[in-house]
C-alpha cells in the first residue's frame, strides 16, 4: 500500500518510514503495532504489510532519508544500523512543496520554509497543486495522513464550513482568513476518493462540509489527535477512579517537550488546540469536570522526548482526600509513528470493504475521536476489535 504523509519530513512521518521499511527487511519485530496483536492477525493477508511512501512538507530538505537523519542526531532514537538499512528506501523519498496557510505563529520556529501560498497561488490555486500531486502518487490503495504541526484553532464560518457547498464558495472567493491546510489537504484527498486520517489536533476532516464530502464520495475518514502518551494514561486511568466510585476532585498535567513539535507549540497560538485535545477527555471518561490543570512547555534540550508529570487529587470513603502521582517518558516518534502505520491499514481495509464517512470505531486512536463520545481506552479497544471482526468476516 501507499501512504501520503502531510508533514512528511518530520520525526514522527520519517520515523514511520524507517520502521515500516525496518520491518520489512526483518531487521527488527512488530512491537507497537496495534495491527500485529492476535485480534487483528487476519489483517496481512487482506493489506500486506509492504509500504510506498511520499508527501508534501514545507521544510526545504532534499528527501526523507536527509530529515531522517537529522532527527537521529538529535534522538538516537533507535540503533544506528537501522537508520544506515533503511538510507536507500528514504533517499528515494522526496516530498512536494505543500501549505502550510493559517498554521499559526509557531510555524516560523521550524526554520527555513517554502509553502505554496508564497508564491501568491488563490485557496484554488493550492487545492489544484495538492490533488495534483496526490493523482501522481497515489493508487486504489492509498491513504492520506496529517501528521504536520499542530494549526491554532481556525476561525469558523456556518457559512463556509457548514456544508460543502459553502467550502466551494470559499475555495471559489479565496476566503484565506476561513481557510487552514489541514482543511485543504483533507479536502483534496476525500475529493480524490482517498481515505484521510488526522494525527494531529487541527481541524482536518472534522468540519460538517469534509464530512458531508467524504459520506458524497463513500471515502472512509478518521481522527482527530494520535492518542499516544500522557493523554493515553489519562484516558486509561480516570475510568479506574470512576469504576471505584473514587472522586476525582482534581487532575494536573504539566508536560515538556522539545524538537519541532515543541518549538511550534511554545506559540500560544498553535498551543491553545493542543490544550483542548487533552484536557476535555476528563469529562467524557469521568462524567464530570473537576478542576483541571493542563500545561505544555517547550523545554530544547529534551528534544523528541516528552515528559508529562501528572499529579491527581481524588476523594474516597469517608470523604477522605489523597493523592496519585505518575510520570510518562517517552520519545514520543517511538509512541506515535506505528500508530500511523496502524490507522493506514485500517482505513484502507475499511475501503476495500466500501465503507465510507467517519470511521468512529477507530477512536482507539484518537484524543478526540470524530463522531464518537467514547474516550475510555478499554471500551474504545473492545469497539476497534469487534469492527474489525465483523469487516474480516465480510
Amino acid at each position: 500500500m501507499k501512504i501520503w504523509l502531510i508533514g512528511a519530513y518530520g520525526i514522527v512521518s520519517t520515523t514511520a518510514m524507517a520502521g515500516a521499511k525496518a520491518i520489512e527487511k526483518g531487521i527488527v519485530e512488530k512491537t507497537g503495532l496495534v495491527t500485529a496483536l492476535e485480534p487483528f492477525k487476519q489483517i496481512d493477508a487482506m493489506i500486506p504489510f509492504n509500504f510506498e511512501f511520499g508527501g508534501h512538507e514545507i521544510r526545504s530538505l532534499p528527501n526523507a532519508f536527509v530529515a531522517l537523519q537529522e532527527h537521529w542526531e538529535q534522538n538516537r532514537h533507535f540503533e544506528f544500523q537501522i537508520l544506515n538499512a533503511v538510507r536507500t528506501d528514504l533517499e528515494r523519498v522526496v516530498a512536494k512543496k505543500g501549505t502550510a496557510l493559517n498554521c499559526g505563529s509557531g510555524i516560523r520556529e521550524l526554520g527555513k520554509i517554502e509553502t505554496l501560498e508564497d508564491e501568491g497561488l488563490s485557496l484554488r490555486e493550492i487545492v489544484e497543486r495538492i490533488e495534483n500531486d496526490l493523482k501522481e502518487f497515489a493508487d486504489k490503495e492509498t491513504v492520506v495522513v496529517n501528521v504536520a504541526s499542530t494549526e491554532p484553532i481556525p476561525k469558523f464560518s456556518e457559512k463556509y464550513h457548514g456544508s460543502l457547498e459553502g467550502f466551494e464558495e470559499m475555495l471559489d472567493k479565496d476566503a484565506k482568513d476561513f481557510a487552514t491546510a489541514s482543511m485543504l489537504y483533507a479536502y483534496s484527498a476525500l475529493k480524490l476518493k482517498l481515505p484521510y486520517a488526522n494525527f494531529t489536533p487541527s481541524v482536518g476532516s472534522s468540519i460538517p462540509a469534509l464530512k458531508e464530502l467524504a459520506r458524497e464520495k463513500n471515502v472512509p475518514h478518521a481522527g482527530n489527535d494520535g492518542k499516544t502518551g500522557e493523554t493515553l494514561v489519562k484516558t486509561t486511568l480516570a475510568p479506574m477512579f470512576a469504576y471505584r466510585n473514587l472522586e476525582v476532585v482534581g487532575w494536573m498535567s504539566y508536560n515538556i517537550l522539545g524538537d519541532y513539535d515543541g518549538k511550534v507549540l511554545s506559540a500560544k497560538d498553535n498551543r491553545e488546540s493542543k490544550i483542548v485535545s487533552k484536557d476535555k477527555v476528563l469529562e467524557k471518561a469521568l462524567g464530570y469536570s473537576p478542576f483541571s490543570i493542563t500545561e505544555i512547555e517547550f523545554f530544547p534540550s529534551l528534544f523528541d522526548n516528552k515528559t508529562a508529570f501528572d499529579f491527581i487529587h481524588f476523594k474516597g470513603f469517608l470523604g477522605k482526600l489523597m493523592k496519585f502521582y505518575f510520570i510518562w517518558d517517552a520519545i514520543d516518534a517511538i509512541v506515535a509513528s506505528p500508530l500511523v502505520l496502524d490507522i493506514a491499514r485500517l482505513l484502507l481495509l475499511a475501503r476495500k470493504k466500501e465503507i465510507g464517512g467517519v470511521v468512529k470505531e477507530l477512536a482507539f486512536f484518537f484524543k478526540s475521536p470524530m463522531d464518537c463520545d467514547i474516550v475510555n481506552t478499554h471500551e474504545q479497544f473492545l469497539m476497534l476489535k469487534k469492527w474489525f471482526d465483523q469487516l474480516a468476516k465480510a
